[in-house]
């Protein structure tokens, strides 16, 4: 007799059970390696740039697809290269002058606020909020430990290596978690996940190079310490929409305020000149082919995923979100709903 064995009410309800554990299970680990995690969606990004390289050498120099691939990697070594050359030799003195100058700047903003009673008090709230944040832990650990953040730079290297050199063996390997009925479904938004990721890469690109230019001549004329410095960093921190220019920005009005008053115009006049020309004219020819996020939704998503995952997600989660909202279109709207869901840069043709 099978008098203990559960009838077939209680064995679903079982296995509802043992589902939402395991549902549950993964979330939580994926929260606890969530670090972890970023650095291989960076290593993924990394890989979709070096695609983007080779492909651009093989249409322009008809390189063979396995000799592109490799020039494609040794290209994007000798950009890091640069970069790390960029900022530890050609402007080490200047980046040493923003370090040197941040704490005390930040300090006189933070008096010069404190004078009436509601600038008082958000500082007081933007003080505890940073500092029980993950945020700062992770930039107190940045600045107790570089030899972590040096490792985190090498594996994300590497990786992208990795995955640039076999990208299908991956793609294969998450389409075997997915049940064989949906794998074309899954196997179509990687797709259009990648193609959107490629011409989102671009448009950074091409809004952080004007971005740098424009502010670092601007920060020039105007008699701002360090201009080259500043426009790079300018520049770079427009791979993270809202925050990073905001942030970018407070070192120069320091340090333009160290100068003079005129200096202090000069920066504001720049910054705000730049953002005028980008948000009106660069952004909507570059962004016209790419997913359209809102920008409320952009700026929280990304305030989020900061404070979730800590200040190396920060850096990803401009294309996090953009992952995000290509899933959403390509699965749910398009797949699920039946939406009528165009393919990435296919609106730039019609």
């Amino acid at each position: 007799m099978n008098r203990l064995r559960p009838d077939d009410n209680d064995a679903r309800f079982v296995r509802r059970v043992i589902i939402v554990a395991v549902i549950a299970a993964v979330l939580w680990a994926l929260i606890r390696a969530g670090d972890m995690l970023i650095l291989a969606f960076g290593s993924s990004l990394g890989a979709i740039a070096i695609h983007a390289i080779a492909e651009g050498y093989e249409k322009r120099l008809r390189l063979p697809e396995k000799p592109a691939l490799g020039a494609a990697m040794i290209t994007a070594l000798a950009i890091v290269a640069f970069l790390f050359w960029l900022f530890g030799v050609q402007f080490a003195p200047q980046i040493n002058l923003l370090v040197a100058r941040a704490p005390g700047l930040i300090e006189q903003f933070a008096q010069w606020l404190s004078q009436s009673p509601i600038g008082a008090k958000l500082v007081s709230a933007v003080q505890a909020a940073y500092a029980g944040s993950r945020a700062a832990q992770d930039v107190s650990g940045i600045a107790e430990g570089a030899g972590t953040l040096l490792l985190n730079i090498i594996l994300l290297i590497v990786g992208a290596l990795f995955f640039a050199a076999n990208p299908g063996v991956y793609i294969r390997g998450l389409l075997m978690l997915v049940p064989r009925p949906q794998r074309p479904a899954f196997a179509d938004a990687l797709e259009d996940v990648s193609d959107t990721l490629r011409l989102w890469l671009r448009t950074q690109l091409i809004l952080m190079t004007t971005m740098g230019v424009l502010v670092g001549c601007g920060l020039w004329i105007a008699g701002v310490p360090s201009p080259a410095a500043l426009g790079l960093l300018a520049g770079l921190s427009e791979f993270v929409p809202y925050i990073g220019p905001t942030a970018a920005m407070l070192p120069a009005l320091g340090l333009s305020a160290t100068v003079s008053t005129h200096s202090l115009v000069g920066a504001l006049i720049t910054y705000a000149a730049v953002r005028l020309i980008q948000t009106n004219f660069i952004t909507p020819f570059v962004q016209h082919r790419v997913i359209e996020i809102p920008p409320a939704v952009t700026l929280f998503s990304i305030i989020g995923i900061g404070i979730i995952f800590g200040l190396y997600a920060l850096f990803f989660s401009a294309a996090l979100l953009v992952v995000i909202f290509t899933l959403i279109r390509t699965l749910y709207l398009r797949e699920m709903v039946g939406e009528p869901i165009e393919q990435p840069g296919d609106h730039a043709s019609s």
